[in-house]
């Protein structure tokens, strides 16, 4: 009877592996920010973005950004972007880059950001308008910029990705150019971003964003060094370009290499809170996150008339799987 008993566990666990490895990948639901004012953060984004517009979710205020939504909590003090959390930026595809850098540049409420393209100094405002990347990446070592300088290669000025200062400190990506205007993506750093996108895809059933010719990467070697400083970059001295993710929808998780040896901390109650993902079920989730180990932040709560948990990823980032019916 025992063994009976014995088989019959194995089998019902087999069973449930079987059905949780089998969850479709959650959508992208929300990035949740914390503000001091968030009528006035929302009509910022929309004065940058026309495509969005004003909503409610949850009873919450909200920027619809076609499928997905910015969703903000009212706070008393201006919310830390400081020490670093794992959540970096977000933001936009838009159709013309240039046509949009011109526009925010008459307009006193943008504060434009940046790109160091040296170390020594020097900055440009788009990409583009400085030396393109060189062998697959966004950006060039000092070697590389030696050798651009060598070889006379110019600026493209066309699309490229650019950067605004939002409301409280909220740093903004707008890159094109694309066919529309829509929310695109998050920029996290992972200590390990090759090891983060194992964790997006064993716990989450995510898409890995593998770069073309880039065999994938397993528990035994998602350690890899870190590599050399590139601009430009929004520091001037240089970051470090390990890039990966994952996608869930038509939205990206994209990550950098944490930057320096501090360690990241969690994103609750900073100014990006956490990231919002929705599935159509909540309990199998629940089950499969549960066996795996992953550290749960919320049990399961309500949102407005929805229900919903929080976990913790591989750098500390809270994400909140929300149930949609």
């Amino acid at each position: 009877m025992k063994n009976i008993t014995l088989v019959s566990g194995l089998a019902f666990a087999g069973l449930l592996s079987a059905q949780t490895d089998a969850l479709p990948p959650p959508g992208f639901h929300h990035l949740h920010l914390n503000s001091t004012n968030p009528e006035a953060a929302i009509a910022f984004y929309m004065r940058q973005f026309p495509s969005t517009t004003k909503a409610t979710v949850a009873g919450l205020p909200a920027l619809k950004a076609g499928k997905v939504y910015v969703l903000f909590t009212k706070v008393n003090a201006p919310p830390p972007t400081q020490p670093q959390t794992a959540i970096w930026h977000f933001g936009w595809h838009v159709v013309d880059v240039q046509e949009n850098r011109r526009a925010y540049e008459q307009r006193k409420d943008v504060h434009l950001l940046p790109l160091y393209t040296t170390d020594e100094g020097g900055s440009v405002l788009v990409s583009s308008d400085t030396w393109p990347g060189a062998n697959g990446s966004l950006g060039r070592t000092k070697a590389e910029i030696a050798e651009a300088k060598a070889k006379g290669i110019q600026p493209t000025h066309g699309a490229g990705f650019a950067y605004l200062e939002g409301p409280e400190g909220a740093i903004i990506e707008y890159q094109g150019n694309l066919p529309a205007e829509r929310f695109n993506h998050v920029h996290l750093f992972e200590q390990d971003p090759y090891c983060a996108e194992l964790w997006y895809q064993k716990h989450l059933n995510a898409r890995v964003t593998t770069a073309a010719g880039r065999a994938p990467y397993t528990e035994a070697n998602c350690k890899v060094p870190r590599p050399e400083l590139s601009w430009p970059s929004l520091e001037r001295g240089g970051m470090l370009r390990q890039p990966g993710g994952v996608t869930f929808d038509d939205v990206a998780l994209t990550w950098h290499v944490q930057q320096n040896g501090t360690p990241l901390v969690s994103s609750r109650g900073h100014l990006a809170d956490h990231i919002g993902l929705s599935v159509a079920n909540l309990e199998p989730w629940i089950v499969k996150l549960r066996a795996e180990g992953v550290k749960f932040l919320k049990q399961p709560y309500k949102l407005g008339d929805m229900r919903a948990v929080m976990i913790e990823g591989p750098s500390r980032e809270a994400l909140e799987l929300v149930e949609i019916k």
